[in-house]
């Protein structure tokens, strides 16, 4: 049995470490201006692009650093609540005992398709609602910013958007 001074010194070591991460957190997390997208951020879409377009993407210099820029331009358009949410989210997907954590993946660059492609579907398929949301809104921004360029219309025999006269 424990006892009271134990659990006593447990918390209060516990709080210590809470602590001492939530400051080492605020002092590593990169800032970016409003709308746009920090180096970590972007490394973890360059990363995370070819999976979620596998077999989309085709060959061609530059599609990937395209639909990145995309994202940030999506991101760009939301609400300074949104935004504040994906700020979040991709604050803590670039810290990395957090992203170890929640991935499984030490660096972005180094990380495997295959590392990326398991972590993104354990998102798609946790019981927690949060990181099934996490998984969706990094799809949708992947996906729709993909969607938005004119080089991925022939594919679904989109014509593109009508003119206006």
């Amino acid at each position: 049995m424990t006892s009271r001074r134990t659990f006593i010194k447990a918390g209060l070591l516990g709080g210590l470490v809470l602590g001492a991460g939530g400051v080492w957190y605020a002092a590593s997390r990169e800032q970016a201006p409003a709308g746009r997208l920090t180096r970590s951020a972007r490394s973890m879409f360059q990363a995370i692009t070819p999976v979620m377009l596998a077999g989309m993407l085709g060959e061609g210099s530059g599609r990937i650093e395209r639909v990145v820029d995309g994202v940030e331009r999506a991101v760009a358009g939301l609400s300074a609540a949104a935004q504040s949410e994906l700020a979040d989210l991709f604050g803590l997907l670039g810290f990395y005992p957090v992203r170890k954590l929640l991935t499984g993946i030490g660096d972005w660059r180094l990380a495997t398709p295959a590392d990326i492609e398991a972590s993104l579907s354990g998102w798609r398929f946790h019981h927690y609602a949060l990181l099934q949301g996490a998984y969706a809104a990094m799809h949708d921004l992947v996906l729709g910013a993909w969607y938005a360029q004119p080089e991925s219309w022939e594919a679904i025999a989109y014509p593109g958007p009508p003119e206006v006269r």
